[in-house]
């Protein structure tokens, strides 16, 4: 499915416009000079688009560009700077949404949202592993004391039931029957990353994405891959991504603009350059697999 079908970045001209009447009063152009310079304008999106590039290349940037101007929700919110925002307002007359009532969400996910729920769930997790010691110790507490203590009163009802729990079960069932959420933190941090994006990702919405294969194994990151690929195909999914992963850019039938080239086209992702050095590698070293 597309939900975004055309994009107009702004040419020399138009930037230049923004130029003139700011350059007293800002030190800080972005991000003008980095698509203009490259004749990078018009943007035709697939159901699944992805911008390649190195670092400095301004993946990242048109991501931003993108989401503001369709109005994205974000997890985190972060001011630009004002000729960043009238940038955005300048592209927003040339940006083309179709089939809007059949998507339910526009999200813009970055990597450092990835990052951020990585650590609350280690911040979980150490919250989590004290709670195991309480329950340890809570467990010999109650093993070791007699059960006539806890017959006085009905007040007493709850103690009593630990204690026959402590009598009739070993310490880590006894643990894990109240840690419920236990399992779930013992993954590592790829699984746990995967686990983000298939939670976040539903049917029938617009995602632009930054360097999802973040925190992802190449094993992972190909799981992450099939989920993409069937996403687009069976569930409505349009994405936008920026990456230079290439188990990601390997996507089926994904379209890829190089902006490592000027002027900046279309690629297949066995053309870049990224791409081609794994490839060498590999083959210079294709003997010590055999």
């Amino acid at each position: 499915m597309i939900y975004l079908k055309k994009f107009k970045l702004l040419n020399e001209e138009e930037e230049y416009t923004i130029a003139f009447y700011k350059k007293n009063i800002h030190n800080n152009l972005y991000p003008l000079k980095i698509f203009a310079e490259k004749k990078f304008e018009n943007i035709e999106f697939e159901s699944i688009t992805i911008f390649y590039g190195g670092n400095g290349s301004g993946k990242t940037t048109i991501l931003n560009i993108i989401s503001e101007c369709i109005n994205a929700s974000k997890r985190n919110i972060d001011k630009k700077g004002e000729i960043f925002s009238q940038y955005v307002e300048m592209c927003r007359p040339n940006c083309e949404l179709i089939h809007k009532s059949d998507c339910k969400s526009m999200k813009y996910i970055s990597s450092d949202d990835v990052f951020d729920y990585l650590l609350d769930l280690k911040a979980i997790n150490s919250n989590v592993n004290r709670r195991k010691d309480d329950l340890v110790h809570e467990y010999y507490e109650y093993k070791n004391t007699p059960s006539e203590k806890y017959y006085s009163s009905l007040d007493q009802y709850e103690d009593l039931k630990n204690k026959v729990d402590s009598n009739r079960m070993t310490v880590s069932k006894y643990v894990r029957t109240r840690l419920k959420n236990n399992n779930i933190l013992q993954e590592s941090n790829g699984e746990t990353a995967l686990g983000f994006w298939q939670n976040e990702i539903e049917d029938n919405a617009l995602y632009i994405i930054d360097e999802p294969e973040n925190s992802l194994s190449a094993e992972n990151q190909l799981k992450l891959k099939t989920f993409i690929e069937e996403s687009a195909r069976f569930y409505n999914c349009q994405f936008i991504i920026a990456t230079h992963s290439p188990f990601l850019l390997a996507l089926k039938e994904a379209k890829i603009y190089d902006l490592d080239i000027n002027p900046v086209k279309t690629r297949k992702w066995t053309e870049l350059s990224n791409v081609k050095v794994y490839n060498n590698f590999f083959k210079e070293h294709s003997n010590e697999f055999e």
